[in-house]
This record gives C-alpha cells, sequence and structure tokens, in this order.
C-alpha cells in the first residue's frame, strides 16, 4: 500500500508522553492536505510501542492507529505493528526523512536519528537529545536537515506543543516537501546536497567507533591513572582527599557570594569584554580550595538563564578574615539577546575529578548580582 516513489516519513520508537508520536497529527485536516497532494504526496510511516503500564502512551498508539483507518489517510498514513529491530532496520533504511518531536528538554539522546542519518535519511526533529547538539555544531551555510523551532522552552506544555505543531506544518509545506520535489534535470539537487551535507558532518562524530574510543580515553584510562595515584603510598593521597572532604563539608555553610560588580555601561557588544568582581566568604577555607566562577548568558523567557558558559575567575586582594576580592577579565559575550550573569563558588582540589560534589555549590543571590545586560 506504500508508494516508493512518494516522500516518506519515519517515526518509529517507542510511545510515550513526551515524545509526542501525535504532534504531526495535531490539525488532521491539514495533515491530510499535505499528504494528499497529487502533484507532491507525501507517506508518514508510524511503528513503535508503549510500556503495558503506559496508559498515556497506549492512547498515543490507539490515535495514530484509528487514523490511520480513515479514508482521508489512506495509503498515506500508515501503522506498523509489532515493531521490532527488522522493522526499525527497513525504516531507517527507506525513510527521506526521519521525524523526532520530544519536548525539551526530556529526551536523552534518540539514537534512531543517528541510524536513520548514517541510511541517508534527513532529521526533522525538535532540538533536544543528539539533534540539539548536532545542530548547534553544524555549519549553517551547510544544512544538514531540520530543526523544529529555535530551542524555546516554555512553562505550559500545551503552548509549547501548539507553536512546535505550527513550526513542524510550516517546515513540512514550505521547505521539506518543496526540496524533495524539486528536480531541475531530473535530480533533487537540493535534497541531495542536504544528505550529503548530514553524512559527511555527522557520521564521523554520531557513531559506536567515537563512542568507544572516548569512553576510553576520557574515562576508562583516566580513572585507571587515577586509581594507581591514589593507591600509593597505602592510599595517603585517598586518605587525605578523604579527610579534605569531611573539613569541606564542615566549612561550606560559611561560603557565600556577598556582592558582584560588573564594568558595564549601557549595552553590551556582542564579542564585547566584560571585566566582573566578586567579594566572597570563605569561612575556614583557603581560595585555592574554592573555584569561583562568573556564570554568563542569555536568559530564557522566564528570566533564567538558560544558554551561558562560566569563566573562572582569580582572586586578587584579602578583604579581611575569611573574605576575598575575586576578579574575571574579559568574559566574553558571544551572541546577542537578553543575558544575565551570577557568581557561583564550587570546591577545588588537584585529586578531585570534578568540582560538583552533592551539596556543594554556593550561588550568589539576586540581590548580590549585576543587573541584566542586552547584547
Amino acid at each position: 500500500m506504500l508508494d516508493p516513489e512518494a516522500l516518506t516519513i519515519g517515526f518509529a520508537r517507542r510511545f510515550t508522553g513526551y515524545k509526542r508520536a501525535t504532534l504531526i497529527l495535531s490539525d488532521p485536516q491539514r495533515l491530510a492536505r499535505l499528504l494528499n497532494d497529487p502533484a507532491h504526496p507525501v507517506q508518514l510511516i508510524f511503528a513503535g510501542k508503549a510500556h503495558p503500564r503506559d496508559e498515556e502512551g497506549k492512547r498515543l498508539v490507539q490515535r495514530v492507529a484509528e487514523l490511520a483507518r480513515q479514508p482521508a489517510f489512506a495509503r498515506r498514513l500508515v501503522f506498523l505493528e509489532d515493531y521490532d529491530m527488522a522493522v526499525a532496520r527497513a525504516l531507517v533504511q527507506g525513510a527521506d526523512v526521519w521525524l523526532n518531536t520530544p519536548r525539551r528538554p526530556l529526551e536523552a539522546s534518540g539514537t534512531s536519528g543517528m541510524k536513520a542519518m548514517a541510511n541517508g535519511a534527513l532529521n526533522l526533529s525538535t532540538l533536544d537529545g543528539w539533534w540539539d547538539e548536532a545542530w548547534q555544531g553544524a555549519d549553517p551555510d551547510e544544512p544538514i536537515g531540520w530543526a523544529i523551532g529555535r530551542g524555546e522552552d516554555y512553562p505550559d506544555p500545551a503552548l509549547q506543543d501548539r507553536l512546535e505543531a505550527e513550526a513542524l506544518y510550516g517546515l513540512l509545506e514550505q521547505d521539506v516537501v518543496p526540496a524533495f520535489y524539486e528536480r531541475p534535470g531530473g535530480l533533487p539537487r537540493r535534497w541531495l546536497a542536504r544528505m550529503k551535507a548530514s553524512i559527511a558532518t555527522l557520521a564521523p562524530r554520531y557513531n559506536t567507533h567515537r563512542v568507544v574510543r572516548e569512553y576510553t580515553q576520557r574515562c576508562y584510562l583516566v580513572g585507571a591513572e587515577r586509581f594507581r595515584a591514589l593507591a600509593e603510598t597505602g592510599w595517603g593521597r585517598a586518605r587525605a582527599l578523604a579527610a579534605w572532604k569531611e573539613r569541606l563539608q564542615a566549612a561550606w555553610p560559611q561560603v557565600r557570594v556577598e556582592a558582584v560588580k560588573a564594568d558595564l555601561e549601557g549595552d553590551l557588544r556582542v564579542g564585547q569584554a566584560l571585566d566582573v568582581w566578586a567579594w566572597v566568604s570563605l569561612g575556614p577555607l583557603t581560595p585555592e580550595e574554592v573555584r569561583v566562577e562568573v556564570y554568563l548568558g542569555r536568559l530564557d523567557p522566564g528570566g533564567e538563564l538558560a544558554q551561558a558558559g562560566a569563566t573562572a575567575m582569580r582572586p586578587v586582594e584579602a578583604k579581611g578574615p575569611g573574605r576575598h576580592l575575586f576578579q574575571a577579565e574579559a568574559v566574553p559575550c558571544q551572541m546577542s539577546g537578553l543575558h544575565g550573569l551570577t557568581v557561583r563558588v564550587l570546591p577545588q582540589h588537584p585529586d578531585l575529578p570534578v568540582p560538583f560534589l552533592p551539596g556543594l555549590i554556593a550561588w550568589a543571590g539576586p540581590e548580590s548580582v549585576a543587573q541584566q545586560t542586552s547584547g
């Protein structure tokens, strides 16, 4: 019942609420017009299963199956039952577009999109999981697929669904379908260029060989070396680290950021340097035992730091017992929009693998933070 010449969109994964399998079904009449265009036909193939105890997931499967039986979607919308590895293999090899519509930021990865990419399918996805990382790291002059939205997060899930459904329909109608059927000289050259860019850009990075190599180099070998170092001299370094952690836990309630000042007059331009000072109380700890950082970036619609980065601050002056002035120079502002900054304090020790210990992070309060900036 499928047309081998029609643009084929695949959606195959576990059916559960946050994956929003039915987002593309939000407007059945609009979808029917899109799928049944006689000059530019589109077929939509669903496959997947819901956990037996996931009632919402089972309702999503039911919704897809019911719509597939309606005359308006005959031969254009298909639900494949008994989803398994064989079905998945055929889908990632045969789909032209791989659709993924998770609600940010709930997608852990989305590996099916990587498999489809390796087989030449173009990803059409919200910016979550692996696609967010892939999209942000790609060359904007060589499109690798399509992003639904720009990564916005909304406190109202219903509003987010409506806006992203509209964005999805718009992409399909105005870009995806026209690109597939635009064939000067008989070939979809714009489509082929996207396929080549997708494979060339993404396949070298999103593959198991890279994962195993990176885990080995960044985790396993580093962990083995760390084990050997801590075990030296009868586990002397390990005992010293444990004693330091106990002292740190006892002293941490006294750690706080008292005040923050930024060297800012008017709007901050993209790429402009910004100097920041912070007055920090450390109690019995020394500046060498902590890492003080400026956390600067764009604000989301709720006023929270969303796209931010950390820059280390250096101690410049003691301001009394347990009080120190820290400074960061040339903190970069890399993109336009409404920005904000704050300061945080983290533990620091040469034998500490990461500075994030449960409960041991001190943020500047709202009353001590510099004004928000607009780039």
